[in-house]
């Protein structure tokens, strides 16, 4: 260890203090040693020092602690997903899940994916399940796997999905391949996540996709892509809408008509006259404020 990390903290008498004194000393100390390219990544002891300075119960300090192992990367993973699965306290658990999303190393995948479904802290999990999106595109397989069982429960599919959702293009080729799987919840994720993809890089394929989920079987398929195309904002989309406004489920009328309503395209005006007396109310709402968008929409364009 280097001599400046040796270094004592002044001498505090009160137990929590000294503690404090100590962290404050040892992250600045790190921190100067990052700047000047001196510090030794290889020193265990240094590593699980920073790792149990995420405990810290002030929160800058942690802030600062979580950043300092995220310029260390990935030397710092194996002392963090240790804290993670093992640590008795909750504090440093989530901390190091959150510092692993700084680092991203495709390793720590697996002690995310346990922590994501098997930690007691409702914290731990969804920061590990955005450590998990963040890793990208080695995180996929499992997420997938976790949108095909029937042992997990909606709340873990819902971040699951939103995980796949944020990586995105980084995914599609394991969302193409995903795409007639036989679990709705997979088929309805791998959708939402081809909405961010169509948005990210202007996706033709993944905008045709979508278009050509609106006429799936399962309504929750359909509601879905009718949702993500007013996302991706996709004008050729808006013929396809249209007719789906007269689906028979209402939730995909509903997804249809606000999408229509986003895009802004004039066409749809003549379809969604009609629905201002719809025998459903909500449909009559909508299709109001819709046409709203769409003719504010038309008028700034006039500009």
């Amino acid at each position: 260890m280097s001599q400046s990390l040796n270094s004592k903290a002044p001498a505090v008498d009160d137990p929590i203090l000294r503690v404090q004194a100590e962290n404050d000393d040892l992250v600045q100390r790190v921190n100067e040693q990052i700047t000047l390219e001196t510090f030794d990544s290889t020193d265990q002891k240094v590593l699980k020092q920073l790792v149990e300075g995420l405990g810290d119960p002030r929160g800058m300090v942690r802030l600062r602690f979580a950043e300092t192992l995220g310029e260390i990367g990935e030397a710092a993973t194996p002392f963090l997903v240790e804290a993670l699965a093992n640590h008795s306290n909750v504090v440093v658990r989530r901390a190091a899940a959150k510092t692993l999303t700084i680092i991203s190393d495709p390793r720590a995948v697996p002690n995310l994916l346990h922590a994501f479904l098997n930690d007691e802290d409702t914290v731990v999990r969804s920061s590990a399940a955005g450590a998990l999106a963040r890793t990208g595109e080695a995180s996929v397989p499992a997420l997938l796997g976790i949108l095909a069982s029937d042992e997990h429960p909606q709340d873990i599919k819902g971040l699951a999905a939103w995980a796949l959702a944020f990586i995105g293009s980084e995914a599609a080729d394991h969302l193409y391949k995903a795409l007639n799987a036989a679990s709705l919840d997979v088929r309805c994720a791998v959708i939402g996540a081809f909405g961010h993809v169509a948005q990210e890089q202007s996706d033709e394929k993944s905008c045709n996709l979508l278009v050509s989920a609106l006429t799936d079987k399962e309504a929750l398929i359909r509601t879905e892509a009718a949702a993500a195309l007013g996302q991706v904002n996709y004008p050729p989309s808006v013929p396809h809408l249209i007719l789906a406004i007269q689906d028979a489920d209402l939730d995909v009328r509903k997804a249809a008509i606000n999408s229509l309503g986003k895009i802004g395209d004039r066409t749809a005006l003549k379809s969604l006259q009609p629905l201002l007396n719809d025998e459903q109310e909500v449909v009559r709402v909508l299709a109001k404020l819709a046409i709203a968008q769409i003719e504010r929409q038309s008028e700034a364009n006039d500009w």
